[in-house]
């Protein structure tokens, strides 16, 4: 995997941090959460930043996006009593799927 697509997985897996840590900081009310979230927030537009030098932003911001999503409904469905049913487990295996793609169709 070369160095862009690292910077990507890490830039995606930081957009799950945030995106989760939306929920407990409280509308920036609480302020360990609102920091963890704001430095991930950060550390995620950085790396994407770095990726997209080398990969196509199309590919690069449909993957980041989609290890996001698959990220916060993951951790929704196993730690926050989101609800398990055969349609929300086959839409995150298509988005899964769609990354898979992308990165396969990809040059580098």
């Amino acid at each position: 995997m070369t160095r862009a697509w690292t910077y990507l997985v890490v830039a995606g897996a930081l957009e799950t941090v945030w995106a989760v840590g939306l929920k407990y900081a409280q509308g920036f009310t609480r302020p360990v959460a609102s920091t963890v979230t704001l430095v991930a927030m950060g550390g995620s537009m950085y790396l994407l930043a770095l990726a997209v030098r080398s990969l196509p932003v199309g590919t690069a911001y449909a993957v980041w996006t989609g290890i996001g999503a698959v990220g916060v409904a993951m951790i929704g469905l196993l730690f926050l009593g989101e609800p398990r049913n055969v349609w929300r487990i086959l839409s995150i295996a298509l988005i899964v799927a769609g990354i898979a793609g992308l990165k396969l169709s990809s040059k580098t």
